[in-house]
């Protein structure tokens, strides 16, 4: 089973990426599972180039793209992504676009091809909180998100796909007044959690 997994480096005025250190701290966890971990920049355009290029060389049986959501509390696995950008501040690159689509020769939506409720079932029985999300917003990460579903759905078809965002790191929260985090072995036991149901799912046990 080969698995692409990425993050994201900081951006704004963060230091840190709790998507990154989720996905630089992930195990590897047994012979038959390949893992091949990105740090994609927070870019509409080099993010995007990246990732086509990545699945392109790897051909992964599974792409789980991984971002940082501040304010929320939970994991959570996104249902949809859209073919819209509409950014409120500019990525790492100074590029700010607005209400314009990803792709002219594409559909207005894709929904993800993971088997949604059953992998944040897999992250509560660890004990942590999880839910699906119906937005994954109109900044970069959707854009990678709608990247992935594409590659899927065009060129692709037996690849699953997805997205999950993760909540700010604690050392992230420092003076930010009652925002929620989490640590970095929490998310890490989450994706261990979405991977393993994965393959069980799969029949890859």
């Amino acid at each position: 089973m080969k698995v692409l997994l990425t993050g994201f480096e900081p951006f704004g005025q963060e230091k840190v990426n709790p998507s990154w250190e989720t996905v630089k701290a992930f195990p590897e966890l047994r012979e038959d599972v390949e893992v091949l971990k990105i740090c994609l920049p927070v870019s509409f355009q080099k993010a995007v180039t990246m990732l086509e290029q990545a699945v392109d060389d790897y051909r992964p049986d599974v792409l789980l793209s991984i971002g940082q959501a501040g304010g929320r509390c939970a994991i959570e696995v996104e249902r949809v992504a859209i073919n819209m950008v509409d950014s409120k501040k500019p990525d790492n690159d100074g590029y700010q676009p607005q209400e314009c689509q990803l792709r002219a020769d594409a559909p207005n939506a894709y929904f993800s091809n993971l088997p949604l409720k059953r992998l944040v079932e897999a992250i509560q029985d660890e004990g942590i909180l999880a839910a699906i999300s119906n937005s994954a917003g109109l900044y970069v990460c959707n854009s990678v998100f709608y990247t992935a579903m594409h590659l899927v759905y065009s060129k692709y078809p037996n690849m699953q796909a997805g997205f999950i965002h993760v909540p700010y790191l604690p050392c992230q929260v420092v003076g930010k007044n009652k925002q929620p985090s989490m640590s970095t072995e929490t998310t890490v036991l989450a994706l261990i959690a979405v991977i393993q149901a994965l393959m069980a799912c799969n029949q890859m046990v």
